[in-house]
């Protein structure tokens, strides 16, 4: 198979990451993979580095006709149209509109669908979504997408990747003091995200570990909410807002306890890489994220918008180290589970459903029934140990 992928966002996320981990991964099994992406943006800069075609898309709008038209020019020996977000599914559309090539979407977000004729067009071009959790499929069918064309393919994580530990010369450098207890969240300072709950949690920890310190890493629109947050709290000196960085696995690595404060969250992908480290995670209950963290198994988990309870997790984590390191190896064991083999494996699966005709649902049947088995599994392997 043939398959041109999608992406036209700016920056660098998790979605970004994602698609190019999946079109290294087809590469890899025989399966030629285009990156559409904005030339001088990092999708394709890094997709260009490790030797994938990138088709240059620059689109002023989500339809807009010259972006459109040159998708087109690119689709001659291509099977699959592959789009990784809500603005690549619309360029998609057009771009498939009257050619045969299949269109497949990725769902990545667990945002209510916007209810006008537009959306209802462009999803309804797919022949199939692939929703990245259980918790996004159900927001996709109460939006009036029909279940049987809603596959569930988990987010991945590569795993055999080599990630040391953010030295004490660098963590200096952000602020942060040698031998002194680390928390870490790596997310985009934007509402679903929820960064001032991170705030609010990490002040709510300090009253039980004083000498903590944190690390938010990413940026964006609510970056100065949480600088006066911090300094609302007093957190000067404890928690440090570092901006975008390229070197956040190496961070997450160096953190003694990972946390995801989202308001909603389409799986937190940030949370396969705690998996794959082995580091206890305190998140909340967003979205996907149960999905990902089993309370009391691999990690804790707080409500929404608490942040005394995401709080108290973060501190018993530090303060309870037996029960941080059983939770970090129930996590480690659990990451092979969302491997980006397992993600190629399912998304091939979906692929070859498409391009045969064969319907879908059997398949995330098939899925969910090895999911729970694998979870069943898991959580056995990890009470006899």
């Amino acid at each position: 198979m043939r398959i041109l992928h999608i992406d036209t966002e700016r920056g660098w996320r998790g979605g970004e990451r994602q698609a190019l981990w999946l079109a290294q991964s087809l590469e890899r099994r025989g399966h030629p993979s285009i990156i559409a992406a904005r030339p001088d943006e990092p999708l394709a800069l890094r997709a260009r580095e490790v030797g994938l075609e990138v088709a240059p898309s620059t689109p002023s709008f989500e339809a807009d006709p010259a972006a459109v038209l040159g998708l087109r020019r690119r689709l001659s020996g291509v099977d699959i149209v592959h789009a990784h977000t809500g603005h690549a599914v619309g360029l998609g559309a057009l771009a498939t509109l009257g050619t045969g090539v299949k269109l497949v979407v990725s769902r990545r977000v667990d945002f209510p669908l916007r209810r006008n004729l537009g959306t209802r067009w462009k999803y309804g071009r797919a022949a199939a979504i692939i929703a990245i959790s259980r918790a996004v499929a159900d927001v996709l069918s109460r939006g009036g997408i029909a279940p049987e064309r809603i596959v569930v393919v988990h987010d991945g994580t590569d795993t055999g990747r080599a990630i040391a530990p953010a030295s004490s010369e660098t963590l200096a450098s952000l602020g942060v003091p040698t031998g002194l207890p680390l928390v870490v969240q790596v997310a985009q300072l934007v509402p679903h995200k929820d960064p001032l709950n991170f705030v609010r949690a990490i002040a709510a920890a300090r009253e039980r570990v004083t000498a903590l310190q944190a690390l938010l890493v990413g940026d964006g629109p609510l970056r100065q909410e949480v600088a006066d947050a911090v300094r609302t709290l007093g957190l000067e000196g404890s928690l440090h807002a570092v901006g975008y960085r390229n070197d956040a696995d190496a961070l997450l690595a160096a953190a003694d306890v990972v946390v995801l404060s989202s308001r909603e969250e389409g799986m937190g992908s940030v949370l396969l890489d705690a998996l794959f480290l082995g580091k206890p995670v305190a998140a909340t209950r967003a979205g996907g994220i149960p999905e990902v963290i089993a309370h009391g198994e691999s990690g804790l988990l707080a409500a929404v918008s608490d942040p005394r309870a995401l709080g108290a997790h973060i501190a018993s984590l530090l303060e309870d180290r037996a029960l941080a390191a059983r939770l970090a190896a129930a996590a480690r064991a659990r990451a092979d589970d969302f491997s980006i083999e397992r993600l190629t494996d399912r998304t091939l699966a979906v692929y070859e459903r498409v391009l045969s005709g064969t319907p879908l649902d059997d398949l995330d049947a098939t899925n969910r029934r090895t999911d729970a088995a694998t979870r069943a599994s898991s959580a056995s392997s990890t009470r006899a140990s």
